[in-house]
Order: C-alpha cells, then sequence, then structure tokens
C-alpha cells in the first residue's frame, strides 16, 4: 500500500512540476516531511492525507484556470 501512495504522489507531483510549475510554490505550504532517524515511519495515512492534499490543490487550479 505504501508503495502505492508513494507511486501515486510521485505521479501527481511530476504533473504538477510539468504542468502547473506555478502550484509548486504551493507544495512547501503543507510539505510531507522526511522524518529524522529516530523517527522513520511514515504511515499510511499521512501519504493518503498528502495525497488528496495534492489532489485538492491541483484539482482547485484546474477549475480556476481552464
Amino acid at each position: 500500500m505504501k508503495a502505492e501512495l508513494l507511486l501515486k504522489i510521485s505521479n501527481i507531483t511530476l504533473e504538477i512540476e510539468t504542468n502547473y510549475p506555478e502550484l509548486y510554490q504551493y507544495l512547501d505550504e503543507n510539505p510531507l516531511t522526511i522524518p529524522d532517524e529516530d523517527n522513520l515511519n511514515v504511515d499510511d495515512e499521512s501519504l493518503r492525507n498528502y495525497l488528496e492534499t495534492l489532489r485538492t490543490i491541483l484539482k482547485k487550479y484546474k477549475e480556476e484556470h481552464p
């Protein structure tokens, strides 16, 4: 499941970088941070939430800028 979520996150991030670079600046406002060595666990729920955030940002932009 985690690998699938990471792939989806990578794909949508690539779409934003390639087709909507003006949105890339907003990704820093809601980053999924890489945990430090003492806490190496990123759970599936965090990844799902981040993916949904990316989808929402992209969808809203597409609706406002057809």
